[in-house]
């Protein structure tokens, strides 16, 4: 599945086209209508959507949302934003229907003592960088606990496949957040302090792994479900397929 950086954009509103994750989260039906959107897309492009192909998809695409939110601005500004759903909002594009854009709407932050925003009312200073990706992992561990449970019914997938996902979201988006911003190496580096360990529900640590000469690989801990369209096979880090 192609990164959510790939084009995303990043602002602090949400104009009247864009979605709260708080109003999928208090009403399905959204999540019911985005696969009948993705459902269009791919039958006419590979000619069948398997739903559980447009679970999958609707799955990773929504967990990436709170998790390269917060991986951005832990990359490039050293804070911590709420990720409550009621304070992020995406956009789905007019093409592919996927998350081009998110929305970051709360103020409260925390940081760094030395941030230059920490007197700030909105601002709560942590000790280090440690307690700072202690809360990261926190916050998106409450967003993504809430989506679980209410995905999961309506989706079919085992919870299990979920907390997978969520791991695999949140590990990709600290990878990504470092490459996007050309330091691909402090990207890794972010991942190994969030996830140096499993965090139960997650389902692994960073699984972030030097390849051959300069490359970083990742074994995926979900399915996204491509291999069930037409023509398609399992991904090259597919669980299903990549030694454990």
């Amino acid at each position: 599945m192609a990164p959510l950086q790939s084009r995303c954009e990043f602002r602090s509103d949400s104009p009247g086209s864009w979605h709260r994750c708080d109003d999928f989260l208090a009403d399905p039906s959204h999540f019911t209508v985005w696969r009948e959107l993705l459902a269009e897309w791919l039958r006419a492009r590979f000619g069948s959507a398997p739903p559980r192909t447009t679970a999958g998809y609707v799955m990773s695409w929504y967990l990436q949302v709170p998790a390269y939110a917060g991986a951005l601005l832990l990359h490039h500004e050293r804070r911590v934003a709420s990720l409550r759903p009621a304070e992020l909002a995406f956009r789905l594009s007019g093409d592919r229907p996927h998350p081009d854009g998110i929305a970051v709407l709360g103020t409260a932050f925390h940081c760094l003592p030395a941030d230059p925003g920490s007197a700030r009312a909105e601002a709560t200073v942590v000790a280090g960088e440690r307690a700072l990706a202690a809360v990261f992992r926190a916050r998106y561990l409450a967003h993504a606990a809430r989506f679980v449970r209410v995905y999961g019914p309506l989706s079919g997938l085992a919870p299990r496949m979920l907390w997978a996902a969520a791991t695999d979201a949140l590990d990709n988006a600290l990878w990504w957040a470092g490459r996007q911003g050309g330091d691909e190496g402090a990207g890794v580096a972010d991942a190994a302090l969030v996830l140096d360990a499993r965090y139960a529900p997650l389902t692994s640590a960073s699984t972030l792994r030097p390849g051959s000469g300069r490359e970083w690989h990742r074994r995926r801990e979900s399915c996204c479900f491509s291999y069930l369209l037409p023509g398609e096979v399992e991904c090259a880090e597919c669980p299903r397929v990549c030694p454990r």
